[in-house]
Protein backbone atom coordinates (compact mmCIF):
# COMPACT_ATOMS: atom_id res chain seq x y z
CA UNK A 1 0.00 0.00 0.00
CA UNK A 2 1.32 3.43 -0.90
CA UNK A 3 2.10 5.68 2.06
CA UNK A 4 0.70 9.19 2.46
CA UNK A 5 3.36 11.82 1.83
CA UNK A 6 5.27 12.64 4.98
CA UNK A 7 4.18 9.58 6.95
CA UNK A 8 5.99 6.47 8.11
CA UNK A 9 4.52 2.99 7.63
CA UNK A 10 2.88 2.23 10.99
CA UNK A 11 4.06 -1.39 10.72
CA UNK A 12 7.68 -0.32 10.32
CA UNK A 13 9.86 -0.71 13.39
CA UNK A 14 10.65 2.69 14.90
CA UNK A 15 13.21 2.89 17.67
CA UNK A 16 14.63 5.81 19.61
CA UNK A 17 13.60 8.32 22.25
CA UNK A 18 9.98 9.07 23.01
CA UNK A 19 9.08 12.55 24.33
CA UNK A 20 6.07 14.80 24.39
CA UNK A 21 7.72 17.75 22.64
CA UNK A 22 10.80 18.30 20.50
CA UNK A 23 12.07 21.87 20.15
CA UNK A 24 14.41 22.37 17.20
CA UNK A 25 16.90 25.18 17.80
CA UNK A 26 18.47 26.53 21.01
CA UNK A 27 18.51 30.22 20.18
CA UNK A 28 16.49 32.80 22.10
CA UNK A 29 13.19 31.44 20.75
CA UNK A 30 13.88 27.78 21.40
CA UNK A 31 15.20 28.43 24.90
CA UNK A 32 12.24 30.66 25.76
CA UNK A 33 9.92 27.88 24.63
CA UNK A 34 11.87 25.46 26.80
CA UNK A 35 11.47 27.77 29.80
CA UNK A 36 7.68 27.57 29.52
CA UNK A 37 7.61 23.86 28.66
CA UNK A 38 9.63 23.17 31.81
CA UNK A 39 6.67 24.47 33.82
CA UNK A 40 4.54 21.67 32.38
CA UNK A 41 4.86 18.18 33.81
CA UNK A 42 5.59 16.67 30.41
CA UNK A 43 8.84 15.67 28.77
CA UNK A 44 10.67 17.69 26.13
CA UNK A 45 14.08 18.07 24.55
CA UNK A 46 15.77 20.94 22.71
CA UNK A 47 17.91 19.95 19.74
CA UNK A 48 20.66 22.25 18.48
CA UNK A 49 23.13 21.69 15.67
CA UNK A 50 25.81 23.86 17.30
CA UNK A 51 28.50 22.63 19.66
CA UNK A 52 27.57 25.25 22.26
CA UNK A 53 24.43 27.20 22.96
CA UNK A 54 24.86 30.64 21.42
CA UNK A 55 27.25 29.66 18.65
CA UNK A 56 24.97 31.20 16.01
CA UNK A 57 25.71 34.56 17.60
CA UNK A 58 29.41 33.83 18.00
CA UNK A 59 29.72 33.26 14.26
CA UNK A 60 28.37 36.68 13.32
CA UNK A 61 30.66 39.56 12.33
CA UNK A 62 32.85 40.82 15.19
CA UNK A 63 31.45 44.36 15.31
CA UNK A 64 27.83 43.21 15.60
CA UNK A 65 25.80 44.86 18.33
CA UNK A 66 22.12 44.36 18.98
CA UNK A 67 19.65 47.06 17.96
CA UNK A 68 17.98 47.07 21.38
CA UNK A 69 19.62 47.92 24.74
CA UNK A 70 20.05 45.41 27.53
CA UNK A 71 16.76 46.16 29.26
CA UNK A 72 14.91 44.78 26.21
CA UNK A 73 17.08 41.70 25.65
CA UNK A 74 16.17 39.50 28.59
CA UNK A 75 14.36 36.19 28.15
CA UNK A 76 11.59 34.95 30.47
CA UNK A 77 12.77 34.64 34.06
CA UNK A 78 16.24 36.15 33.60
CA UNK A 79 17.22 39.76 32.93
CA UNK A 80 20.10 40.52 30.60
CA UNK A 81 23.20 41.31 32.70
CA UNK A 82 25.05 44.59 32.72
CA UNK A 83 23.89 48.07 31.83
CA UNK A 84 20.23 48.43 30.93
CA UNK A 85 21.15 51.07 28.35
CA UNK A 86 24.15 49.39 26.66
CA UNK A 87 23.78 47.62 23.33
CA UNK A 88 25.23 44.10 23.74
CA UNK A 89 27.64 42.51 21.31
CA UNK A 90 26.89 39.26 19.56
CA UNK A 91 29.34 37.42 21.82
CA UNK A 92 27.69 38.85 24.93
CA UNK A 93 24.35 37.63 23.62
CA UNK A 94 25.82 34.18 23.02
CA UNK A 95 27.21 33.96 26.56
CA UNK A 96 23.85 35.06 27.97
CA UNK A 97 22.02 32.30 26.09
CA UNK A 98 24.52 29.72 27.31
CA UNK A 99 24.06 30.90 30.90
CA UNK A 100 20.27 30.96 30.46
CA UNK A 101 20.18 27.31 29.38
CA UNK A 102 22.37 26.33 32.33
CA UNK A 103 20.44 28.40 34.88
CA UNK A 104 17.14 26.72 34.08
CA UNK A 105 18.72 23.32 33.41
CA UNK A 106 17.10 23.13 30.00
CA UNK A 107 17.56 19.76 28.24
CA UNK A 108 19.64 20.90 25.25
CA UNK A 109 21.26 18.28 23.04
CA UNK A 110 24.11 19.97 21.22
CA UNK A 111 25.68 18.88 17.92
CA UNK A 112 22.33 17.40 16.93
CA UNK A 113 20.92 18.40 13.56
CA UNK A 114 17.46 17.44 12.35
CA UNK A 115 17.37 15.72 8.98
CA UNK A 116 13.64 15.08 8.59
CA UNK A 117 10.26 15.44 10.28
CA UNK A 118 7.47 13.01 9.35
CA UNK A 119 4.21 11.73 10.74
CA UNK A 120 4.59 8.29 12.28
CA UNK A 121 1.36 7.28 10.55
CA UNK A 122 -1.65 8.97 9.02
CA UNK A 123 -3.88 7.91 11.92
CA UNK A 124 -1.57 8.16 14.92
CA UNK A 125 -0.77 11.84 14.50
CA UNK A 126 2.61 11.73 16.23
CA UNK A 127 5.92 12.73 14.67
CA UNK A 128 9.14 10.99 13.82
CA UNK A 129 12.09 13.37 14.11
CA UNK A 130 15.16 11.97 12.40
CA UNK A 131 18.50 13.47 13.47
CA UNK A 132 22.15 12.84 12.76
CA UNK A 133 22.35 10.86 16.00
CA UNK A 134 19.11 8.87 15.90
CA UNK A 135 15.35 9.23 15.86
CA UNK A 136 12.87 10.70 18.33
CA UNK A 137 9.13 10.14 18.52
CA UNK A 138 7.12 13.14 19.69
CA UNK A 139 3.56 14.34 20.03
CA UNK A 140 4.55 17.96 19.36
CA UNK A 141 7.33 19.63 17.39
CA UNK A 142 8.35 23.28 17.77
CA UNK A 143 10.49 24.61 14.92
CA UNK A 144 12.67 27.37 16.39
CA UNK A 145 15.25 27.63 13.62
CA UNK A 146 14.33 31.20 12.68
CA UNK A 147 14.01 32.50 9.12
CA UNK A 148 17.71 32.65 8.17
CA UNK A 149 18.64 29.27 6.78
CA UNK A 150 20.66 29.29 3.56
CA UNK A 151 22.84 32.29 2.61
CA UNK A 152 21.58 33.81 -0.63
CA UNK A 153 24.07 35.06 -3.22
CA UNK A 154 23.06 36.09 -6.77
CA UNK A 155 24.01 33.68 -9.54
CA UNK A 156 26.20 36.32 -11.16
CA UNK A 157 28.62 36.09 -8.21
CA UNK A 158 30.29 33.19 -9.96
CA UNK A 159 31.06 35.42 -12.97
CA UNK A 160 33.18 37.91 -11.01
CA UNK A 161 36.89 37.76 -11.77
CA UNK A 162 38.74 35.49 -9.31
CA UNK A 163 40.83 38.38 -8.00
CA UNK A 164 37.74 39.94 -6.40
CA UNK A 165 37.35 38.67 -2.85
CA UNK A 166 33.76 37.81 -1.95
CA UNK A 167 31.99 37.12 1.34
CA UNK A 168 28.37 36.64 2.28
CA UNK A 169 27.55 38.51 5.49
CA UNK A 170 27.27 35.14 7.26
CA UNK A 171 30.93 34.40 6.45
CA UNK A 172 32.31 37.87 7.08
CA UNK A 173 34.00 38.49 10.44
CA UNK A 174 36.16 41.60 10.20
CA UNK A 175 38.25 43.84 7.95
CA UNK A 176 41.26 41.51 8.03
CA UNK A 177 39.45 39.32 5.49
CA UNK A 178 39.36 42.10 2.88
CA UNK A 179 42.16 43.05 0.54
CA UNK A 180 43.31 46.56 -0.24
CA UNK A 181 41.04 48.47 -2.58
CA UNK A 182 37.37 49.45 -3.00
CA UNK A 183 34.53 47.44 -1.45
CA UNK A 184 31.07 46.87 -2.87
CA UNK A 185 28.32 46.10 -0.34
CA UNK A 186 25.26 44.64 -2.05
CA UNK A 187 22.03 44.95 -0.08
CA UNK A 188 21.08 48.16 1.72
CA UNK A 189 19.05 46.97 4.67
CA UNK A 190 20.36 47.46 8.21
CA UNK A 191 23.13 44.83 8.05
CA UNK A 192 24.34 46.26 4.75
CA UNK A 193 24.52 49.74 6.26
CA UNK A 194 26.40 48.41 9.29
CA UNK A 195 29.06 46.71 7.18
CA UNK A 196 29.32 49.64 4.77
CA UNK A 197 30.04 51.96 7.69
CA UNK A 198 32.72 49.59 8.97
CA UNK A 199 34.26 49.17 5.54
CA UNK A 200 34.31 52.93 4.84
CA UNK A 201 36.77 53.46 7.70
CA UNK A 202 39.41 51.56 5.69
CA UNK A 203 38.28 51.36 2.05
CA UNK A 204 36.41 53.36 -0.58
CA UNK A 205 32.97 51.77 -0.26
CA UNK A 206 29.87 51.46 -2.43
CA UNK A 207 26.49 50.49 -0.98
CA UNK A 208 23.89 49.49 -3.57
CA UNK A 209 20.27 48.43 -3.28
CA UNK A 210 16.78 49.80 -2.87
CA UNK A 211 15.97 52.17 -0.03
CA UNK A 212 14.11 50.22 2.68
CA UNK A 213 13.46 53.29 4.80
CA UNK A 214 14.87 54.20 8.19
CA UNK A 215 13.58 54.70 11.71
CA UNK A 216 13.48 58.39 12.67
CA UNK A 217 15.60 58.34 15.85
CA UNK A 218 19.18 57.74 16.89
CA UNK A 219 18.73 54.55 18.90
CA UNK A 220 21.92 55.16 20.90
CA UNK A 221 21.33 58.83 21.68
CA UNK A 222 20.28 59.88 25.18
CA UNK A 223 16.89 61.22 23.98
CA UNK A 224 16.10 57.74 22.69
CA UNK A 225 15.95 56.42 26.24
CA UNK A 226 12.68 58.26 26.68
CA UNK A 227 11.34 57.27 23.27
CA UNK A 228 12.27 53.59 23.28
CA UNK A 229 9.61 52.56 25.84
CA UNK A 230 6.97 54.05 23.52
CA UNK A 231 8.45 52.29 20.49
CA UNK A 232 8.63 49.04 22.46
CA UNK A 233 4.93 49.31 23.27
CA UNK A 234 4.12 49.99 19.63
CA UNK A 235 6.28 47.06 18.49
CA UNK A 236 4.47 44.71 20.87
CA UNK A 237 0.89 45.93 20.89
CA UNK A 238 0.19 48.16 17.87
CA UNK A 239 2.21 46.65 15.04
CA UNK A 240 0.64 43.20 15.16
CA UNK A 241 -1.03 40.96 12.61
CA UNK A 242 -4.35 41.81 14.22
CA UNK A 243 -4.52 45.21 12.50
CA UNK A 244 -4.13 46.20 8.83
CA UNK A 245 -0.99 48.28 9.40
CA UNK A 246 0.73 45.37 11.08
CA UNK A 247 -0.33 42.88 8.42
CA UNK A 248 0.96 45.19 5.71
CA UNK A 249 4.27 45.63 7.52
CA UNK A 250 4.60 41.87 7.97
CA UNK A 251 4.31 41.40 4.20
CA UNK A 252 6.84 44.16 3.52
CA UNK A 253 9.39 42.81 5.98
CA UNK A 254 9.04 39.28 4.67
CA UNK A 255 9.45 40.30 1.03
CA UNK A 256 11.49 43.50 0.96
CA UNK A 257 13.73 43.72 4.04
CA UNK A 258 13.79 45.95 7.10
CA UNK A 259 14.57 49.67 7.56
CA UNK A 260 17.88 51.17 8.60
CA UNK A 261 18.19 51.08 12.39
CA UNK A 262 21.56 52.12 13.84
CA UNK A 263 23.00 54.02 10.86
CA UNK A 264 20.92 56.27 8.63
CA UNK A 265 21.45 57.73 5.17
CA UNK A 266 23.00 60.86 6.70
CA UNK A 267 25.55 58.71 8.57
CA UNK A 268 26.45 56.90 5.36
CA UNK A 269 26.95 60.20 3.54
CA UNK A 270 29.11 61.59 6.36
CA UNK A 271 31.27 58.45 6.24
CA UNK A 272 31.73 58.94 2.46
CA UNK A 273 29.91 55.75 1.56
CA UNK A 274 28.90 55.90 -2.12
CA UNK A 275 25.21 55.14 -1.67
CA UNK A 276 23.07 54.45 -4.72
CA UNK A 277 19.62 52.94 -5.11
CA UNK A 278 20.72 51.39 -8.38
CA UNK A 279 20.70 47.64 -8.10
CA UNK A 280 23.23 45.08 -9.17
CA UNK A 281 22.31 44.03 -12.70
CA UNK A 282 25.03 41.50 -13.39
CA UNK A 283 28.69 41.21 -14.33
CA UNK A 284 30.55 42.69 -17.28
CA UNK A 285 34.11 41.61 -18.06
CA UNK A 286 34.43 40.15 -14.58
CA UNK A 287 33.29 43.29 -12.77
CA UNK A 288 29.94 44.13 -11.17
CA UNK A 289 27.61 46.36 -13.22
CA UNK A 290 24.61 48.29 -11.90
CA UNK A 291 21.25 48.66 -13.62
CA UNK A 292 22.15 52.26 -14.52
CA UNK A 293 25.14 50.96 -16.51
CA UNK A 294 27.82 51.84 -13.96
CA UNK A 295 30.66 49.32 -13.89
CA UNK A 296 32.44 49.16 -10.52
CA UNK A 297 36.14 48.44 -10.30
CA UNK A 298 36.22 46.89 -6.84
CA UNK A 299 38.48 44.43 -5.07
CA UNK A 300 35.97 43.09 -2.55
CA UNK A 301 32.25 42.29 -2.48
CA UNK A 302 30.18 41.84 0.66
CA UNK A 303 26.88 40.15 -0.09
CA UNK A 304 24.28 41.44 2.39
CA UNK A 305 21.61 39.79 0.30
CA UNK A 306 19.89 37.82 3.03
CA UNK A 307 18.97 34.18 3.32
CA UNK A 308 16.68 31.69 1.66
CA UNK A 309 14.22 29.81 3.80
CA UNK A 310 14.60 26.05 3.85
CA UNK A 311 11.83 23.98 5.39
CA UNK A 312 12.34 21.11 2.95
CA UNK A 313 13.32 18.82 5.82
CA UNK A 314 9.76 19.08 7.16
CA UNK A 315 8.14 16.36 5.08
CA UNK A 316 4.62 17.74 5.48
CA UNK A 317 2.45 20.15 3.44
CA UNK A 318 2.88 23.33 5.52
CA UNK A 319 4.06 26.17 3.24
CA UNK A 320 2.20 28.98 1.51
CA UNK A 321 2.93 30.29 -1.99
CA UNK A 322 5.78 32.47 -0.69
CA UNK A 323 7.45 29.62 1.16
CA UNK A 324 6.38 30.65 4.67
CA UNK A 325 4.70 28.19 7.05
CA UNK A 326 0.95 28.66 7.20
CA UNK A 327 0.47 29.42 10.88
CA UNK A 328 -1.49 31.60 13.28
CA UNK A 329 0.73 32.96 16.05
CA UNK A 330 3.09 30.06 15.44
CA UNK A 331 0.43 27.33 15.44
CA UNK A 332 0.45 25.41 12.17
CA UNK A 333 -2.77 25.78 10.21
CA UNK A 334 -2.21 22.43 8.49
CA UNK A 335 -0.69 19.98 10.96
CA UNK A 336 -1.87 19.45 14.53
CA UNK A 337 1.02 19.42 16.97
CA UNK A 338 3.39 21.43 14.78
CA UNK A 339 4.48 24.90 15.90
CA UNK A 340 6.89 27.67 14.96
CA UNK A 341 8.72 30.39 16.89
CA UNK A 342 11.14 32.97 15.54
CA UNK A 343 9.50 33.71 12.20
CA UNK A 344 9.78 37.26 10.84
CA UNK A 345 6.90 39.25 12.31
CA UNK A 346 5.35 36.06 13.68
CA UNK A 347 2.77 38.05 15.64
CA UNK A 348 4.21 41.53 15.99
CA UNK A 349 7.22 43.61 15.07
CA UNK A 350 8.71 42.61 18.44
CA UNK A 351 8.72 38.97 17.31
CA UNK A 352 11.92 39.77 15.42
CA UNK A 353 13.67 41.16 18.52
CA UNK A 354 15.33 39.16 21.27
CA UNK A 355 13.03 40.58 23.92
CA UNK A 356 9.97 39.63 21.90
CA UNK A 357 10.80 35.91 21.84
CA UNK A 358 9.24 35.27 25.23
CA UNK A 359 5.69 36.26 24.35
CA UNK A 360 5.58 34.13 21.20
CA UNK A 361 7.12 31.19 23.09
CA UNK A 362 4.61 31.54 25.92
CA UNK A 363 1.72 31.41 23.47
CA UNK A 364 3.05 28.31 21.71
CA UNK A 365 3.72 26.55 25.01
CA UNK A 366 0.19 27.34 26.18
CA UNK A 367 -1.22 25.74 23.03
CA UNK A 368 0.87 22.63 23.64
CA UNK A 369 -0.41 22.47 27.22
CA UNK A 370 -3.98 22.30 25.91
CA UNK A 371 -3.27 19.15 23.94
CA UNK A 372 -3.90 15.88 25.77
CA UNK A 373 -0.84 14.06 26.99
CA UNK A 374 -0.20 10.92 24.91
CA UNK A 375 -1.06 7.54 26.31
CA UNK A 376 1.98 5.29 25.97
CA UNK A 377 1.75 1.56 25.93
Amino acid sequence: MKQNAGTVDHQAEVTGDDVDTVVIGAGQCGLSTGYYLAKQSRSFVILDENERVGDNWRRRYDSLRLYTPGRYNGLPGMAFPGSRNAFPTGHEMADYLQEYAATFNLPVRSSTSVVRIQRLSASEGRFLVTTNTGVIRASNVVVATGPQHLPHVPDCAGELEPEIRQFHSSDYRNQSQLQAGPVLVVGASHSGADLAMESARHHPTWLVGRDTGQIPINIEGRPARGVLPVLWFVANHILTVRNPAGSKLQHELRTEGGPLLRYKNADLAEANVHRTESRLAGVRDGRPVLDDGTVLDVKNVLWCTGFRRDFSWIDLPILDDLGWPRAVRGVSSDVDGLYFVGLIFQFSFASMLVGGAGRDARHVASQIARRPAPVRT
